[in-house]
C-alpha cells in the first residue's frame, strides 16, 4: 500500500524521491516535476509530498498519507488551474499561506500542478518565495518540460529536475487491471493506444462515449474528398467541444452561483443589505469570469485530446509508409494507416501532421476555435 504504487512506469523517479523522503540530507526545497502528458508529474508530486509528511516515508496507510492522496490535508496545498492560467494574486495568496510553520507534519508543501500555465506576474511571486523560502516550506511544480516557454529559466535554476517518461503500455494495462478492476482484453486495448497517458487509458476502457469519439476523428482524414466534408467535419468537431465542455461545466456553474447567492445573504432585508447587494453584484461578476475561463479551458482540453489522436494517425501512417519496425500508436485502425500510406506521399502525410500541430499551437495562442480547426482540416484536405 506504498504511496508509490500510483506512479506508473517511473522506477528511476520513485528512486530518487524515495531516498529523498528517506534522507534529509538529499532534501531540497524545490523540486520540478516534467514530463509528456500522462506520465503521473501530478501523481508522482502528490506521492512524494506524502512520503514528505509520512513518518514511515510513504506507508500509505497513516492518516498523513490518507490525507494528502485524497487532496484533503492542511499542510499540502495542490493548485490545479481550472482556467487558462493561474494569476498573480492567487499566487501570492498561495505564496503566503506556504510560508506559514505546518500545523501536522514536517513541512508545509505547495504543488502546483501545471506550472506552465503562470503568468509573468505570477510567476515572479513564486521565484521570489523560492528563493527565499520558508525553513519547513517546499515547493513542488510540474511542467512538461523544462524548457523556457514551460519554465522560466530563474525558477528553473532553483529547482531539482526529476524528468519521468512515458509508461509502457504492458506497465498501463497492469494500473488498470488491478487498480480499476478492468478485464484484461479491454485494459490491453486502452493501454496500446492511449499513447502512454494513464488517465486517457482509464477513460477509454470506462467511458463508450469516449471511444465513439476517438473513432469518429481517427475516420475523418480518409473522408476529406472535398472542401465541403473539410469545413462540415471542423463544425462537427468544434460543436462536440463545446457541448463536452457545456456537460462538465453545466451543473457546477449552476451549484456555484446557488452557493455565493447564499453566501452573500440573497433576499435579505435590513440596513446592511443594500451594501450587500452592491458586494454580491461583484462576486457575481468574479464567478462569471472565472467559469468562463473553465469553460475555455475544458472546450480547448477537448479540442486538444481530439488533435492528438489526429496527429497519432498521421505519425502511423509515416511509420507504415517506412516500413520501420515500430509499434503503431493506433493498432486498430491498421487496415485504415496502410490505406493512406499507399495513397499519400511522405511528404503529403507530414504536412498534414503539421497542420495538426499548427492547430494545437494556434489554440494555445488564443486564436478562434472554430478558425483554428477549420484552418487544419483545409490542409488536411489539400495535403
Amino acid at each position: 500500500m506504498s504511496v508509490w504504487r500510483d506512479v506508473v512506469g517511473q522506477p528511476a523517479a520513485v528512486e530518487e524521491l524515495d531516498h529523498a523522503a528517506r534522507n534529509p540530507s538529499a532534501m531540497t526545497h524545490a523540486w520540478l516535476f516534467t514530463g509528456p502528458p500522462g506520465s503521473g508529474r501530478s501523481v508522482a508530486a502528490r506521492a512524494f509530498a506524502a512520503a514528505l509528511e509520512c513518518p514511515e516515508s510513504g506507508c500509505g496507510e497513516c492518516r498523513a498519507c490518507r490525507t494528502i492522496m485524497a487532496g484533503t490535508n492542511a499542510d499540502v496545498r495542490e493548485v490545479v488551474p481550472e482556467g487558462l492560467s493561474i494569476s498573480v494574486a492567487e499566487m501570492r495568496a498561495l505564496v503566503q499561506l506556504a510560508a506559514r510553520r505546518p500545523s501536522t507534519g514536517r513541512y508545509q508543501i505547495l504543488i502546483i500542478t501545471d506550472a506552465d500555465r503562470l503568468t509573468e506576474g505570477a510567476s515572479n511571486a513564486l521565484l521570489k518565495a523560492v528563493e527565499e523560502p520558508a525553513p519547513q516550506t517546499v515547493f513542488l511544480l510540474c511542467a512538461p518540460s523544462d524548457h523556457p516557454e514551460d519554465v522560466p529559466v530563474t525558477i528553473r535554476s532553483r529547482c531539482r529536475l526529476v524528468p519521468l517518461r512515458t509508461p509502457v503500455p504492458e506497465a498501463v494495462a497492469e494500473v488498470l487491471v488491478e487498480r480499476d478492476g478492468i478485464d484484461p482484453e479491454t485494459a490491453a486495448w486502452a493501454a496500446s493506444v492511449s499513447g502512454g497517458h494513464v488517465g486517457r487509458a482509464r477513460r477509454l476502457a470506462r467511458d463508450p462515449e469516449a471511444r465513439e469519439r476517438r473513432e469518429r476523428i481517427l475516420g475523418v482524414p480518409l473522408k476529406l474528398r472535398n472542401l465541403g466534408d473539410a469545413f462540415a467535419f471542423a463544425d462537427t468537431l468544434v460543436r462536440s467541444a463545446e457541448a463536452e465542455a457545456a456537460d462538465v461545466s453545466g451543473t457546477r456553474d449552476a451549484a456555484e452561483r446557488e452557493e455565493l447567492s447564499i453566501a452573500m445573504g440573497a433576499g435579505g432585508t435590513g440596513k446592511g443589505a443594500a451594501t450587500a447587494a452592491r458586494g454580491a453584484k461583484a462576486a457575481e461578476r468574479e464567478l462569471e469570469r472565472r467559469q468562463k475561463s473553465r469553460a475555455t479551458r475544458t472546450q480547448r482540453d477537448a479540442l486538444d485530446r481530439a488533435l492528438v489522436d489526429l496527429a497519432g494517425f498521421f505519425r502511423d501512417v509515416l511509420v507504415a509508409g517506412s516500413s520501420a519496425r515500430v509499434a503503431l500508436g493506433n493498432p486498430d485502425r491498421d487496415a485504415d494507416v496502410r490505406l493512406a500510406a499507399r495513397e499519400w506521399t511522405p511528404e503529403s502525410t507530414l504536412r498534414r501532421l503539421e497542420a495538426v500541430l499548427a492547430c494545437r499551437d494556434a489554440l494555445e495562442l488564443n486564436v478562434k476555435p472554430r478558425i483554428a480547426v477549420e484552418a487544419m482540416m483545409t490542409s488536411l484536405h489539400t495535403g
